[in-house]
């Protein structure tokens, strides 16, 4: 017999470093979770991706045992990350903060492809170049 879901929690936290600390402590403390017993399973099962944010889909069950699936980084996570930046930029539509290529757009929409409503890396270089927009990140074709 399957088990009944009691809610589905949504957190983004750094690969590797989830503690019993807020946002984690609180947002699963109040379904009445094993804390600890989530950050150290959460926490083996991203160490190779220790310096990312990772978003984790935390689906918990009505006998307060839980499943979790990690997601790809957000894109604007990979943006930073590749372009080496600290932020995106306060005012996108004036002040450019940085330049990618169409190539460098595809390498990091690979990488988000899995969590994207779509199958083919170009349409998903798409998805990514509207959030780098955003951040003030000039497209070179």
């Amino acid at each position: 017999m399957a088990k009944k879901v009691m809610t589905i929690v949504k957190l983004q936290i750094p690969a590797g470093q989830a503690n019993p600390a807020p946002p984690v402590g609180p947002a699963l403390g109040q379904h009445g979770l094993q804390i600890q017993d989530f950050c150290t399973k959460f926490n083996d099962a991203t160490r190779d991706r220790m310096g990312d944010i990772v978003p984790v889909e935390i689906t918990v069950y009505e006998d307060r045992t839980f499943d979790f699936i990690t997601k790809t980084p957000p894109a604007s996570a990979l943006l930073k990350k590749h372009l080496k930046l600290k932020k995106g930029s306060q005012k996108p539509l004036t002040d450019k903060v940085a330049s990618i290529t169409q190539k460098e757009l595809e390498e990091i929409a690979a990488i988000k492809l899995p969590d994207l409503n779509t199958n083919d890396v170009k349409q998903a270089a798409k998805i990514i170049a509207g959030t780098a927009r955003q951040m003030g990140v000039e497209i070179k074709d």
